[in-house]
Formats: C-alpha cells, structure tokens, sequence
C-alpha cells in the first residue's frame, strides 16, 4: 500500500492535483484534489470524453456557473459530472475551499 500527501502535490501544483495514471499504473480511476484560495474564480471543471466524475466540496461552498446560470454546492454535498458536462468553479468565501473529484471511465479510450 502507498500513500500520497495530496494536498501538499495539489499546493506544488497550483492547487490541484490529479492522482491517476502516473502515479497509480492504471486507468480504472482517479482522484482530483483541489483548493480554491479565497474569492478565487473560474477553475474549468470538464471531464472529456470518456470520462465520469462526482465533485464534492469538502469544507466550503462552490459557486457552479454554465451559460445556464449559477448553483452553489455546499459543503459536504456532491454532484455528478458527465462526460459531456463543462462548468467553472469559483469560491465566494474569504477562506480557502477544498473539493475532491472522483473519476472513472465510462467507456474504453487511449
């Protein structure tokens, strides 16, 4: 069994870090670990083709925008992401947020 200080990667990264392939050696799943800092906007969420993800804000409240408008997921709750689905995140709080996003793959790809 390994471990993996996601949360220090997701900081080195920009604020968020994807374990998956590289580290785990297969594609089955993945993990996105993530961290708004506060007031901060727009972080792309899109799964792409192939892919299924289920976003959960950890400690905070996300503002979910599309062209279709706003929603806010509050902490503790979790939203489903098609493949086909796109949207950004922003954190209206003057704290950071931190969300975690599971992924799968809904169909074999490259």
């Amino acid at each position: 069994m390994k471990f993996f200080n996601v949360k220090r990667l997701a900081k080195e990264q920009g604020g968020e870090y994807v374990l998956g392939m590289k580290d785990l050696h297969t594609h089955a799943c993945y993990l996105i670990f993530g961290t708004l800092a506060p007031e901060e906007r727009d972080r792309l969420v899109k799964p792409g083709e192939g892919h299924e993800e289920i976003l959960l804000a950890v400690d905070g409240r996300l503002i979910i925008e599309n062209e279709k408008g706003k929603l806010v997921l509050e902490a503790g709750h979790a939203t489903h992401v098609k493949e086909d689905e796109a949207f950004f995140i922003s954190n209206p709080s003057d704290k950071n947020v931190i969300y975690v996003m599971a992924g799968g793959h809904s169909k074999p790809h490259h």
